[in-house]
């Protein structure tokens, strides 16, 4: 785990990991540390929501090049923290409309239900793409800070 400072000084932690379903209660907790050791305990359940659907989509959709891990990158904002997972699959996910007798398809949904659609994809330096979501306190005045970064395209509207 690597904790930084961005250039503008915000607290940043970045994180590498196996290709496995099994770290993503790891993640969650590491995510939880963070959030309480910034003064944000209030935003936890929503943001181990949100990384959990992230961090599981990169699991099981995107097919990455045998050896390639997934990292994950959390950022202080103003009043909430950005969500970052990274996986080396090309491959962007999609909002989409799923049928009520569907079992899987709704993880995206969610997270633009959680985050008053503050979500996206961009590509990355190197192979892969970048999803990543800002939860807030509150989603109808969430700040824009975050959003999007050269050559993202958000999710949601």
């Amino acid at each position: 785990m690597v904790h930084a400072e961005s250039d503008d000084e915000v607290p940043v932690v970045v994180r590498r990991w196996p290709h496995s379903a099994r770290c993503v209660g790891v993640a969650r907790r590491e995510l939880r540390q963070e959030l309480a050791a910034w003064g944000l305990n209030r935003l936890t359940e929503t943001a181990e929501l949100v990384l959990s659907e992230l961090f599981n989509n990169a699991v099981r959709h995107a097919r990455s090049p045998r050896g390639r891990q997934i990292e994950t990158r959390y950022e202080r904002t103003p009043g909430g923290v950005r969500i970052e997972v990274h996986d080396a699959n090309g491959n962007w996910p999609e909002l989409r409309k799923v049928t009520a007798d569907e079992e899987c398809g709704r993880g995206l949904l969610l997270v633009d239900a959680l985050t008053g659609s503050r979500w996206g994809v961009s590509e990355r330096d190197g192979v892969g793409k970048r999803v990543w979501a800002v939860v807030t306190n509150d989603v109808s005045t969430a700040p824009s800070v975050s959003e999007p970064l050269g050559g993202e395209r958000p999710g949601g509207r």
